[in-house]
């Protein structure tokens, strides 16, 4: 028989909790002859979904830590496994659609004529908007919601003085390592110093903490906090009504709950 092309499932495994996955995703789980699968998947998930003897292939990354895995080494990983006729899912945390590189990945499934899907999941601002009981959007507060990332720094002065001056809830992904930074150059263009951060540390799983404070006084609170990764930060009116609405309880703990990095393409058979 000839060589077969196979499937890539391109699924969003949701943000910590392993109860947020969806049903969809879990379907494509139980039905995979290999699992591709980011650090930030819940263990949990690979365990219960996952059926023995299917192999997962572990693809993390870390900012820009030595052990994480290329993009390009993915997608080659990827393909390499469709064009052996396996049923792939490409298992990502969080949504797919939010800061996930599913452009390049989908680009070379396109480039090979592979057929796939894509299956959304919980992104990281919902479940930690959730889990801290900080609405996103409320009447009185704030009508819209900005995703956006600055781990790099690279954002304009006009994007500063854009964002200083906006009533729109800003929420930051992978910019904690650079909280000092923003929150300089918000105030630097006139940011309102009483406007309140939360950062949120591992949303969604028992090791969730909760970091509140206004801009104003974030040297002086938080400016000497590491924060565990991953965390989501959250900018605006509606984080004051975390002290309202908080119904998590915040762990003591500073133990990860996400594996952290060993070696790429680490390869595990249940």
């Amino acid at each position: 028989m000839a060589n077969q092309k196979g499937k890539v499932i391109l699924a969003g495994a949701g943000c910590g909790d392993p109860e947020l996955l969806t049903l969809k995703a879990a379907k494509y789980l139980q039905q995979a002859d290999v699992v591709i699968t980011d650090r930030l998947v819940s263990q949990t998930i690979l365990d219960t979904h996952v059926p023995k003897g299917v192999p997962i292939i572990y693809v993390g990354k870390q900012n820009l830590k030595s052990g994480s895995t290329s993009q390009e080494e993915i997608n080659q990983l990827i393909l390499e496994q469709a064009l052996e006729g396996k049923l792939v899912v490409r298992l990502k945390g969080g949504d797919i659609a939010f800061f996930s590189n599913i452009l390049d990945e989908l680009a070379t499934l396109i480039a090979h004529e592979i057929p796939y899907e894509m299956v959304p999941g919980i992104t990281a601002a919902s479940g930690a908007s959730a889990y801290a009981g900080i609405p996103l959007t409320a009447r009185g507060y704030s009508t819209s919601v900005r995703f956006l990332t600055n781990y790099t720094k690279d954002l304009s002065a006009e994007t500063y003085q854009d964002l200083a001056k906006t009533n729109d809830t800003l929420v930051f992904y992978m910019s904690s390592t650079c909280l000092d930074h923003l929150v300089q150059q918000l105030l630097l263009n006139g940011i309102d110093p009483t406007k309140e951060l939360a950062v949120i540390e591992q949303a969604t799983t028992p090791m969730q903490q909760v970091y509140t404070c206004s801009l104003g006084l974030y040297q002086e609170e938080l400016g000497h906090q590491e924060f565990l990764s991953p965390s989501l930060v959250i900018i605006g009116s509606v984080v004051s009504l975390h002290h309202q609405f908080h119904w998590m309880h915040t762990a003591t703990t500073t133990e990860h709950y996400f594996k952290p990095i060993k070696n790429s393409l680490d390869t595990l058979i249940q």
